[in-house]
């Protein structure tokens, strides 16, 4: 199974460039987890007749969003975060506004595990959202990611999870060009990092340094306006995180910076049937 992710920047505009489409004739994924879609279902035509789309639109137009695109049909499609993990962590108190409206996570249980498309929120650059990522979203997203392992949704089966998208921060310094300049910079907080490796403390797994713990100058966004794609000054914020008992599948975890079309490129993973 080929599974990629990619920070489209606005699903319409990648279209209009026809870099989704060349995209998918050239790599042909079996499933394509897409953030920041930027559009509702009505608004976008797919011309992909050997995928099954999934959204979970925002609110707000123009704004955030997620959606998967599968060949594989799933058992099983959750939108959003489950009602009690909102209410504990109490999301609505967010004064950025209630991030559970701005769909962020969308879910697919298919016979062997699950896949989830999740777009983290920023904590912005005077770091307002430090807060809400630090206390809720990231803790309420493990515990959403433990669940399905364990079976408590869908079709009710322990299932290992993969889960990838914007997650919106860097992990070590090797995953930035620049760490020094942006230690304590959003999306390189103490904070931000110490939750994400939350995550490798909970049997899960950075696919990429699983693979290449060693590989420098990988990244997957660059800065549009400083021209830094050019010279590769760039952060690794879109990953492919997963069970740990998914790992003897694992034969491939790729970075495709030479994918254009959004300031985001897409990520990979292939699995082994």
């Amino acid at each position: 199974m080929k599974l990629y992710s990619w920070n489209v920047n606005g699903i319409r505009a990648v279209l209009k460039k026809g870099a989704l489409q060349e995209f998918i004739a050239t790599h042909d994924p079996d499933v394509l987890c897409l953030q920041e879609t930027k559009a509702s279902p009505a608004q976008v035509k797919l011309d992909f007749p050997q995928y099954a789309a999934y959204w979970n639109a925002a609110d707000k137009g123009g704004y955030s969003g997620t959606a998967i695109l599968t060949k594989r049909e799933p058992q099983h499609v959750l939108v959003g975060l489950p009602l009690d993990l909102v209410a504990q962590y109490d999301f609505a108190s967010d004064p950025f506004g209630d991030p559970t409206t701005e769909g962020r996570v969308i879910a697919l249980e298919l016979d062997d595990c699950w896949v989830v498309s999740v777009y983290t929120p920023n904590s912005k650059r005077e770091l307002s959202r430090l807060p809400l990522r630090y206390e809720r979203w990231d803790p309420a997203f493990l515990a959403y990611i433990k669940a399905l392992e364990g079976g408590e949704f869908g079709s009710g089966e322990a299932k290992p999870v993969i889960f990838c998208g914007d997650l919106n921060v860097a992990h070590q310094e090797i995953d930035l060009a620049r760490p020094r300049d942006n230690r304590g910079t959003h999306g390189f907080t103490d904070e931000e990092r110490e939750r994400f490796g939350d995550y490798l403390a909970n049997g899960l797994i950075d696919t990429f340094r699983y693979l290449h713990p060693d590989v420098t100058g990988a990244y997957s966004w660059w800065n549009l306006v400083s021209r830094s794609r050019e010279r590769n000054v760039g952060w690794r914020i879109d990953y492919v995180v997963m069970s740990e008992s998914l790992a003897p599948r694992l034969q491939e975890a790729a970075i495709h910076p030479d994918v254009l079309g959004s300031d985001h490129c897409p990520v990979s993973i292939t699995l082994a049937d």
